[in-house]
């Protein structure tokens, strides 16, 4: 191969590049973030804190505030909206949650719907200490049960390859 040749793959292969990075750019679209705008610090500080109690529907796992879901901003707005109009921050959560259930409430209070809520984590830590328990008391028993087998069947398979 010439030098010429060589130069002009590297230049093909250079443009190609180019080509593929920037045609990737262009696929994720820009994230435009919602731009709320306060006169009254303790305003946005309201909004910010509820937007942050408040969870994403369609993440799940984001808060408001996080999530870049249409929901999400839809929320926002609705939020701000209600900010702005002067409701306590109390109203907002009630009406949040008459339309969308506790589960948006990244702390849902404790009552008889969200009780598994609040005591699965518990039932589910002294059932694991129980269960790791149970395992470790009757452990050595059965391994030094074990080990005895093992060690007569590893003899019993070595004595019968040796006589063969």
């Amino acid at each position: 191969m010439g030098t010429n040749k060589i130069l002009r793959l590297g230049r093909h292969a250079f443009f190609l590049t180019l080509a593929i990075v920037a045609s990737s750019l262009t696929i994720h679209p820009i994230i435009k973030a919602d731009i709320a705008v306060f006169s009254d610090h303790q305003h946005e500080r309201r909004y910010r804190d509820i937007i942050a109690e408040l969870r994403c529907l369609v993440c799940q796992n984001q808060n408001l505030a996080d999530s870049n879901a249409d929901l999400a901003k839809d929320l926002r707005k609705m939020t701000y909206d209600m900010v702005i109009a002067g409701y306590s921050d109390e109203h907002i959560m009630e009406f949040m949650v008459k339309r969308y259930g506790d589960f948006v409430r990244y702390k849902p209070p404790f009552n008889r719907v969200t009780i598994i809520l609040w005591i699965a984590p518990g039932m589910l830590l002294v059932g694991g200490v129980i269960i790791i328990w149970s395992i470790t008391r009757r452990s050595p028993q059965t391994t030094k049960g074990s080990r005895t087998l093992d060690r007569k069947r590893i003899r019993q398979e070595l004595e019968e390859s040796q006589e063969q």
